[in-house]
């Protein structure tokens, strides 16, 4: 258990890290040219890449809702779930932690300003989007985002593949909703930057814990007693 519980840490460090960091360093100078689509490739590839360095170890969830969505979708025990929970909330709060002591390296960085690639509907949505439209992105992504997981690892998958389609699909999510959420589907990487941002970060911060493990488990149950092929 030790072992999974350490590839969950890195694995949500990797994914806070390099999809937070992205924005945070990156796609706030408009003169590197990443934009929406570079930061929503950098998520992509955050779980691309670790979930092939140390998926064969943990699974890599790298995420509180796609644990409770596969418990949901009854891929994995229930004994595992707090544990995996705490290991991921710890290691996107040190990703989080890192980021911040880099982008305080730049004269004039203000992580309550900046926003801090945190999360937010309304005034602080990238957009403009309301409470209404936050809440049905956010269930319907993770939903969508837990039917990939199950099917690509679903053992009458082509093996091998699952990390990739995985990944492409945390892309195209974030594609869709940057401009609305700023895209959690996520409560450890909500959790992680709200925490240092500090502010209405932390007020909005109830949508981005709940909704996605609501939308999360839908997507396991449905699944489970749709989609997957019984014995």
């Amino acid at each position: 258990m030790s072992k999974k519980l350490f590839a969950e840490f890195f694995g949500t460090f990797w994914l806070v890290f390099g999809g937070c960091g992205s924005a945070v360093l990156a796609a706030a100078f408009p003169q590197l040219g990443i934009g929406f689509v570079g930061v929503s490739l950098a998520f992509g590839l955050t779980v691309v890449t670790m979930a092939y360095a140390v998926g064969h170890i943990s699974g890599g969830h790298f995420n509180p809702a796609v644990t409770l969505g596969l418990l949901a979708g009854g891929r994995i025990s229930a004994k595992t779930v707090l544990p995996y929970i705490v290991a991921q909330l710890a290691g996107g709060i040190a990703a989080a932690a890192v980021l911040y002591c880099v982008a305080s390296g730049k004269a004039g960085f203000d992580v309550t300003a900046s926003g801090f690639a945190a999360n937010g509907y309304a005034e602080h949505s990238p957009g403009g989007f309301s409470l209404q439209a936050a809440i049905v992105i956010e269930l319907v992504l993770t939903a969508f985002f837990l039917l990939v997981i199950h099917g690509a690892t679903d053992k009458r998958a082509p093996a091998g593949f699952a990390p990739l389609a995985i990944g492409l699909a945390l892309t195209l999510i974030h594609l869709i909703s940057i401009p609305v959420t700023n895209t959690s589907v996520n409560p450890a990487r909500s959790l992680a930057v709200a925490l240092f941002q500090g502010t209405w970060a932390l007020q909005q911060l109830w949508l981005f814990l709940l909704v996605p493990v609501i939308g999360a488990v839908i997507g396991g149950l449905v699944y489970r007693y749709l989609l997957e092929q019984k014995q």
